[in-house]
């Protein structure tokens, strides 16, 4: 992690003169109501920073000698915040754009997945890899990265362990690793032989209990494939250190999870808090680890274990607790500044003892151009028709006048709800659209690349429902497909091969008209925007949408169709 040569003897003489007051400190916080993760109390005092680095607690104001002192005014100060699983390229929003939504809610370090962004670059996955992690050094948020543990080439992962600021393998896809995939062999090995972490996908919804054994016993690191309270017990039972996820998933679900922490009373030394995916516009909303660590708090979690779970927890599990995590010395200067434990309000943010945001705003972000990291579109639905988007009936009752098709849920991701087989009306050789009285979309599943005959996939759709025009959008890893939702078939043809000429993008058209375009010109995955930009795209999609009649809540729709992708994966609708 930017290996430069330091002369020790100097930096140690430095500190001892510092605290003797014959050389001068760069920052006195003084006035200050400090978290102590170790012993989980709280005191008064001040903090002393040198060199990026926290160097005192409480020192003699009367001896030490500083350039700058900032006034605490008696708020809490705890350590910065950690995000210990982040598929950080796939939130749309580019490395420094990010910082902008994510810094000011006290984040300063992120554990990070990049495997869709490099997925999608195929054969120019290691090129990807070194434009994405370019100044990484520069920006104002701690990142530590993983090569892909799925979707790419083994070759591309074995040359990205080698960057940094890359500390171990990413996510292993169960799929494979349950088959006996060569390349995963080859990657566990060669992490292993680095010393380096694993991070967990363990498949715990699909896999039996023999082959669970597995990822533990190789030495993955963690687990974040958690959706009962039963799988955080097999979960910690098999020694993982367990992700909470937040990002993902419905509010029962992440309730349920947190319920099951204070109901069955399962240390929370076991457990590290992360987002897995969160969309720009609910970090501006709601927050980021900040807005994590209070749903906790509301859930009965003690807030400072809630607290340490978004800090020392995870700096402990991935062996960095001498560098972050706590507000002790030796530990960069990477505090947060709030009035309160239970519902944290990051009113300054800093790192390595640096003021990087204040009141909700980033004060400085990096200056990096990710431009030449757009790519053209490559289209592929040149022949597709209206009528291939029809939907099939699975079955056909006896006597004609029912159908059995796909039901898929956007707010039932992660577990059975997602996708289930319904009887709906069948009139004249069609389909009618209507499940429980209600009229609903069609979500249609299309692949880009057709070697033959084009595998699609089509049902109805609960989570975004129009009565005219339509919207698709695209992701390109591990394998290309669109999704599509619309009543029309010919109006969602038309909008699907509106996409079909960007190399990613979420449209929305009425009458074969389009209303709103969000690009996603980064290898498909990523907007090259700021985030107002981001936002007022999502907006401008979501507002079209409801002058269609959808009324939409919680993320855009554009997230809540991305994250589709994950499920459609997982539950191996896609080819």
């Amino acid at each position: 992690m930017q290996h430069v040569k330091i002369d020790h003897y100097e930096k140690v003489r430095a500190i001892f003169d510092i605290l003797h007051g014959k050389q001068e400190a760069d920052l006195l916080i003084k006035n200050l109501n400090i978290l102590d993760v170790h012993g989980e109390t709280v005191y008064q005092g001040s903090i002393l920073v040198y060199d990026k680095r926290i160097v005192a607690l409480n020192p003699d104001e009367a001896t030490v000698k500083v350039r700058q002192v900032f006034d605490g005014k008696g708020l809490y100060a705890i350590p910065g915040l950690i995000d210990a699983h982040l598929h950080f390229e796939s939130q749309l929003a580019n490395p420094t754009a990010l910082a902008e939504a994510m810094v000011p809610c006290g984040t300063t370090t992120i554990y990070a997945e990049c495997l869709d962004l490099l997925s999608a670059a195929g054969e120019d996955g290691v090129q990807a890899a070194k434009d994405l992690f370019r100044d990484y050094h520069k920006l104002p948020y701690r990142l530590y990265a993983f090569a892909p543990g799925k979707k790419t080439a083994a070759s591309v992962t074995k040359a990205v362990l080698e960057m940094e600021p890359v500390i171990g393998l990413g996510e292993f896809e169960h799929f494979t690793y349950s088959s006996g995939s060569d390349d995963d062999f080859r990657k566990a090995a060669w992490v292993r032989e680095k010393g380096g972490f694993l991070n967990g996908h363990w498949g715990v919804t699909a896999l039996s209990d023999m082959v669970l054994n597995y990822l533990p016993a190789i030495g993955v690191s963690n687990n974040h494939d958690v959706w009962t309270g039963d799988d955080i017990e097999k979960s910690i039972r098999y020694g993982f250190p367990t992700h909470i996820k937040f990002g993902v998933g419905s509010n029962e679900v992440i309730k349920a999870l947190l319920r099951s922490i204070v109901d069955r009373k399962f240390p929370t030394d076991n457990f590290m808090l992360c987002t897995d995916n969160i969309s720009i516009e609910r970090l501006q909303k709601m927050g980021h680890m900040d807005w994590i660590i209070s749903l906790c708090a509301d859930m009965g979690i003690n807030p400072i274990k809630a607290i340490k779970m978004a800090s020392y927890n995870t700096a402990r599990s991935f062996h960095m607790d001498d560098q972050i995590g706590s507000l002790t010395p030796g530990r960069f200067a990477d505090i947060v500044l709030t009035d309160s434990l239970s519902r944290i309000n990051p009113l300054y943010v800093f790192k390595d003892g640096e003021l990087i945001a204040e009141g909700g705003k980033l004060l400085r972000n990096a200056d990096i151009d990710y431009s030449g990291m757009r790519t053209a579109g490559r289209p592929g639905l040149d022949d597709l028709t209206p009528q291939a988007l029809d939907i099939v009936p699975l079955e056909i009752s006896a006597d004609g006048r029912q159908a059995k098709v796909l039901l898929f849920d956007v707010y039932g991701r992660g577990h059975a709800k997602f996708h289930q087989e319904i009887w709906v009306p069948f009139r004249d050789g069609k389909v009618v659209q209507e499940h429980d009285g209600n009229v609903l979309s069609r979500l249609c599943v299309v692949q880009r690349y057709a070697d033959g005959k084009r595998h699609i996939v089509s049902g109805l759709f609960k989570g975004v429902n129009v009565n005219r025009g339509a919207v698709a959008t695209f992701w390109p890893a591990p394998t290309p497909y669109f999704v599509v939702v619309g009543r029309d078939s010919e109006e969602m043809c038309h909008c699907l091969k509106q996409v079909d000429r960007y190399s990613g993008a979420c449209i929305v058209t009425d009458d074969k008209v389009k209303k709103a375009v969000m690009p996603l010109e980064i290898h498909g995955v990523m907007a090259d925007m700021t985030v107002d930009e981001l936002t007022s795209s999502a907006a401008a999609i979501d507002a079209a949408l409801e002058e269609m009649g959808n009324r939409n809540e919680g993320e855009p729709v554009v997230n809540k169709l991305l994250s589709l992708f994950i499920s459609l994966h997982r539950f191996r609708f896609m080819e």
